[in-house]
């Protein structure tokens, strides 16, 4: 009886093994990879060595969307005291969403119209990332609960648009939330988002 072979492609040769060989080596590397231990969260409200600022926590994918890990950017380098959110009576339809404060401001920095608040968010370089944004409503309910000591007690802007005339905002005082009209100038803190996809 002649033995089962895999054929694997090795540059312009192939490799022939035997097919209980290569199982063999699969379960093998299969098996220690899984005992490798998981790379390590920080504790929220900590740093995250190459992530580029400060763990905020799991927030939960929408709409079928993957659960993202919340990083909000650190000190001065991801704060604004003072910007306007931008587009006074205009409506953007796909900077609406509750949840995905990332799709609000690309949506918005894409615009034909000036944002910019969404724009000076986008244009971001921290710590080699260029992936920051304003956060949705829903997002910034999770910067309150869990990292308030990062913002001062006042109103931030969200990246969800409310009307054309408004947008919301995250109260840092009492955690409330709010909506202001557009060309108020208002505090904005980028955050970014770390997608960890199991094997």
């Amino acid at each position: 009886m002649q033995q089962a072979t895999i054929n694997l492609p090795l540059g312009k040769a192939t490799l022939i093994v035997p097919a209980e060989d290569a199982a063999r080596i699969l379960i093998e590397q299969f098996t220690q990879s899984s005992r490798k231990p998981a790379a390590s969260l920080p504790k929220i409200g900590e740093y995250w060595p190459g992530q580029g600022g400060v763990y905020v926590g799991l927030m939960r994918g929408h709409d079928g969307q993957p659960d993202y890990h919340l990083i909000a950017a650190p000190g001065e380098a991801g704060f604004v005291k003072e910007i306007t959110w931008g587009g006074y009576e205009k409506d953007e339809p796909d900077a609406k969403s509750e949840w995905d404060g990332k799709a609000n401001t690309l949506a918005l920095a894409r615009s034909s119209i000036d944002h910019p608040a969404a724009e000076w968010a986008a244009g971001l370089e921290i710590d080699g990332h260029a992936d920051w944004y304003l956060p949705a409503r829903r997002e910034s309910v999770l910067c309150y609960a869990n990292t308030p000591e990062l913002f001062e007690k006042a109103w931030y802007w969200t990246s969800t648009q409310c009307s054309p005339g408004g947008a919301w905002l995250q109260g840092f005082g009492d955690g409330g939330q709010d909506t202001c009209h557009k060309n108020d100038e208002l505090r904005a803190r980028a955050v970014r988002r770390f997608v960890h996809l199991p094997l």
